[in-house]
């Protein structure tokens, strides 16, 4: 779970930053895709009701995500032991088809849910 985790956080990191939600609309309806240097991947799925669901495998997760200044902080239900809960991380804009770096991770946002 703890990588689960921080694919999350991963996949909203780097960039300048929006102080509202609009930094999110592109992601809502779109699936972020976070691979880590395994090649893992996670398929996070965030709405505008400030929520999300994901899957990394068989496994499922979900919670609320808030933006909070220039961050986006993430609470998962049930809380992931061991890990901050809620997780903030800097927040930046993308568009469908975007693909980006954040630390270890390579973070796509792909069209549609996937």
């Amino acid at each position: 779970m703890r990588a689960i985790w921080i694919g999350l956080g991963a996949a909203l990191l780097a960039g300048s930053a929006l102080a509202d939600d609009s930094v999110m609309a592109s992601r809502f309806g779109n699936t972020t895709i976070t691979k880590d240097a395994s090649g893992t991947e996670r398929h996070v799925y965030y709405k505008a009701d400030g929520t999300f669901t994901g899957k990394q495998g068989m496994v499922s997760f979900g919670g609320t995500w808030k933006i909070n200044g220039a961050m986006i902080c993430l609470t998962t239900s049930p809380a992931v032991p061991g890990l901050p809960n809620p997780a903030c991380a800097p927040i930046s804009a993308h568009k469908v088809g975007d693909s980006w770096t954040a630390g270890p991770y390579t973070i796509s946002l792909v069209a549609g849910i996937q």
